[in-house]
């Protein structure tokens, strides 16, 4: 791979940096917002599904675009919608406003997701493709550790609503770096061929150091109109349900943890400080973890990681909920649960990126993860209804790790021959 599709690679997981903080302040500061507005666990879970919400419309109606309008135009759809989310909520003033604001900034993370995995997948060859997508998953929990430890900062500084305007500035400043430096994909140009096609497609090929053509190649005769019917296909039927499944688990069990963790330890007698750092080693964890499946996938291959990382991650819940743990404890327990659960999960996105062809990639892409954002935004607020009903912790860790080997058996058994 050369440098133009490092820089490309690097662009992308900066961009999901950028997402993780946006997902995470919300969970950093949501006991400050408890605390000025006085709102039940309950109330704060419907906060964090809001914005969850959000993002699931953005899978279904933004992300699936990426095939029909081009990667790089739902990237600035998507960073727009999620710069005006962030800073107006750096204003609110009520309770439903933050519900609106955290809507709207979820509706363009939901966009934004899918595309990214896609771009990485296309600009990687093929040696290298698992780990780079799954490298840029791994900006992810980067972005929240790095907005957790802002937050500890900012907040008993400059109060919570300080750590919204920061995030919305650096989503305005990715939105300009995109509109300067992020071209369209090779493979959308080929496949969607449009206006000046062949121009982009040159300069494209220039900047790769590749000799340039002539001409592109024929359309097929038929419409190439990309519809979610494709994806159930004979060629992809089995493995887009399977996909559809555990991802659905996979991220119910995954945003109660990355929601619930921070203010969990706050409730456990932590300071604010130390509370919001449990949420950073839970992403910490999440890196390393990524990392590390994307390092393995190639040797392993992506179905068996999978299934390994969930059975391992299940059982590291179980130990959490069960055992009396003091900080130090804590803190390397809830490491390992970000290394297991996302490290994990995150192999979801290369193994999508494989099964599809490019033509259906980002709409099998964002389609697979807003059915899977339904139990995004059924897990916290569940979390909280338990919670508020009494419900203890170490029954309440044992329900949220079963999804975990539902997930992994999902993975395990997607038949794609891709993936052989």
């Amino acid at each position: 791979m050369g440098a133009f599709q490092l820089l490309l690679v690097a662009i992308c997981f900066i961009l999901n940096m950028n997402d993780g903080i946006d997902v995470l302040v919300v969970s950093f500061t949501g006991s400050e917002i408890t605390r000025e507005w006085g709102l039940s666990k309950t109330e704060l879970g419907y906060v964090f599904s809001a914005g969850l919400a959000g993002m699931t419309a953005g899978c279904f109606l933004l992300a699936p675009l990426g095939d029909t309008i081009g990667r790089r135009t739902v990237f600035i759809i998507s960073l727009s919608l999620i710069t005006a989310g962030m800073l107006l909520s750096s204003v609110v003033s009520a309770y439903w406003q933050l519900l609106v604001f955290r809507v709207v900034t979820g509706l363009g993370i939901g966009g934004i997701l899918a595309n990214l995995a896609a771009v990485a997948a296309e600009f990687s060859n093929n040696k290298r493709r698992d780990f780079t997508v799954g490298l840029v998953q791994a900006g992810w929990p980067v972005g929240a550790i790095l907005a957790g430890f802002f937050t500890a900062w900012a907040v008993p500084l400059f109060g919570w609503r300080s750590a919204y305007l920061v995030a919305g500035l650096v989503s305005a400043l990715m939105l300009v770096c995109i509109l300067l430096f992020m071209p369209e994909s090779m493979a959308f140009l080929l496949e969607k061929q449009p206006k000046n096609a062949l121009k982009q497609l040159n300069k494209l090929l220039v900047r790769m150091n590749l000799a340039t053509v002539d001409s592109l190649p024929a359309l097929p005769a038929q419409a190439t109109t990309t519809r979610p019917t494709d994806l159930f296909a004979p060629a992809y039927r089995g493995s887009t349900w399977r996909l559809w499944v555990g991802i659905f688990f996979g991220f119910l069990t995954l945003y109660t943890l990355m929601s619930w963790v921070p203010t969990l330890a706050k409730e456990a007698g932590m300071p604010f400080d130390l509370a919001t750092y449990i949420g950073s080693a839970l992403n910490a964890g999440a890196f390393v973890g990524s990392a590390l499946f994307g390092l393995l996938a190639a040797r392993t291959g992506l179905r068996q990681l999978i299934l390994g990382f969930m059975v391992i991650a299940f059982g590291t819940m179980i130990g959490y909920g069960t055992l009396s743990m003091a900080y130090g404890l804590m803190f390397g327990m809830t490491f390992l649960i970000g290394f297991f659960v996302q490290g994990g999960f995150n192999g979801f996105y290369p193994t999508i990126a494989r099964v599809y062809p490019a033509a259906i990639r980002t709409t099998g892409m964002g389609l697979a993860t807003g059915v899977g954002r339904f139990g995004a935004i059924i897990g916290p607020a569940l979390f909280g209804l338990l919670s508020d009903a009494g419900v203890s912790r170490t029954m309440l860790f044992l329900l949220f790790s079963l999804p975990l080997l539902v997930a992994g058996l999902m993975a395990f058994t997607i038949p794609s021959k891709e993936l052989r």
